[in-house]
Formats: structure tokens, C-alpha cells, sequence
């Protein structure tokens, strides 16, 4: 069957929009980007509908990536997601950053992959595959076995894993993309692996404040 896709990424340091249809990309934006996720995503996604001729009730679902990363980049993608899958009657699906990352990298030599990228203030994200956590990279664990790294850190982290004798592989991989989050989202859809709500997937408290200190969205639990 073939599904058209619109994969939406705004979770880790760039903003991007992609239509793909039967695992190729007919329509695509990004730019890499801090802030005003909430201003671009839209228009990107606007622009993919336009370039693709398609309306987005003409879509088979929308995908999503929901974290970890940026608190408001999060929040600008799956409140987009919602949107746009709520007005055009299709399903949305979550996909997390590691597992984008990791669905382009199918040939690991068995190795276990673990996907890292910046948090804030000097602290990392590690997905593992079985949790997702937030520590300063002097905190990080020994895996059990080999182990492959990919994300925005994994120079810095396959180097301090290689210093403590840890047999390491650095692939290539960086950032989550639109093909391999549709690929993922596509095979949530179908049932073939786990099921992920298309919900923030907050690991650590948002930095923006109330008024008396409170934060603005408690941090889902794990």
C-alpha cells in the first residue's frame, strides 16, 4: 500500500517539512534553526501541499517527531501535527528522535545503537532503544557489549566511550530526516512495531517559567 506522508522535525536544532510517498521524497523544506519553530514549520509544511499538488485531506497520515530535544521546537511540531491531522481527518504518529535516526541505519554488525544529542547546559540526550535519558556527558554509562553511536554528539561521546576501552562504531548519522521519520511512522501505522502517542516526549522541565517559579507543562513521566 502506498502512503502519503508529511513527516514534520522542528525537535533538535533544524526545522524541516517532507511529503514522502511509497519511501521517496516528492516534496521537501528544512533549515537549521534555534528558534521561531512555531513561525517556519507551517509555512514549510504549506509549501510541501503546494510543491506536491496534493490538499492534506488528500494525505494518509502525518508524522512527527516528538523528542527529545528542544521544549519549544517540540511543541511548535506537535501542535502542527495535531493541526493539520485533526482538520484533515487522518492519524498522526510520533516518532522519536533516535528512532528516525536509526531507521537509517539498518546494517550495525550487531551492534546496539545508542542515539545522542545536545541538551542544555552542557548536558546530553541518550536514547538507548530502552530509555531515553538526560546526563552530563562525564555521567554516561558503559554499554553492554559494542556499541554504535549517531546524533549531534556522537563524536564527543564515541570518544569518551573509545577512552575507557568501550568497542565503539561512529556512523555518520545526525540528524532525524524526513524520509526515515515518515519510514518509522509508516510502520508504527501498520502495527509492526510499538506503538508512541504523538505527544511531547519531555525529558527535561521546560526552562520557561510562571509567575512563582511554576513551569509551564509538567515533564511527561518515562
Amino acid at each position: 500500500m502506498t502512503m502519503r506522508i508529511l513527516a514534520l522535525d522542528s525537535a533538535v536544532g533544524r526545522c524541516s517539512a517532507t511529503i514522502v510517498s511509497d519511501n521517496e521524497v516528492i516534496a521537501g523544506y528544512q533549515q537549521d534553526l534555534d528558534r521561531g519553530h512555531a513561525s517556519v514549520l507551517p509555512i514549510m509544511a504549506r509549501d510541501c501541499l503546494r510543491d506536491a499538488g496534493i490538499q492534506a485531506g488528500e494525505l494518509d497520515l502525518v508524522a512527527v517527531t516528538v523528542g527529545p530535544g528542544s521544549f519549544t521546537g517540540i511543541r511548535a511540531g506537535v501542535a502542527l501535527a495535531q493541526g493539520i491531522a485533526l482538520a484533515a481527518g487522518i492519524p498522526v504518529i510520533g516518532v522519536t528522535v533516535g528512532e528516525a535516526i536509526a531507521d537509517a541505519l539498518p546494517q550495525l554488525g550487531g551492534r546496539h545503537l545508542w542515539c545522542v544529542t545536545a541538551s542544555r547546559r552542557g548536558r546530553i540526550f541518550l536514547e538507548t532503544g530502552a530509555e531515553v535519558l538526560s546526563l552530563a556527558i562525564s555521567d554516561l554509562p558503559n554499554p553492554l557489549g559494542s556499541v554504535a553511536i549517531a546524533g549531534g554528539e556522537a563524536a564527543a561521546v564515541a570518544s569518551r566511550l573509545a577512552a575507557r576501552g568501550v568497542n565503539v562504531m561512529l556512523t555518520d548519522a545526525r540528524m532525524p530526516t524526513g524520509r526515515h521519520i515518515a519510514s518509522v511512522a509508516e510502520r508504527r501505522f501498520l502495527g509492526t512495531i510499538r506503538p508512541l502517542a504523538a505527544e511531547p516526549l519531555y525529558v527535561d522541565p521546560p526552562e520557561a517559567k510562571l509567575p512563582g517559579g511554576k513551569s509551564p507543562v509538567t515533564p511527561e513521566p518515562l
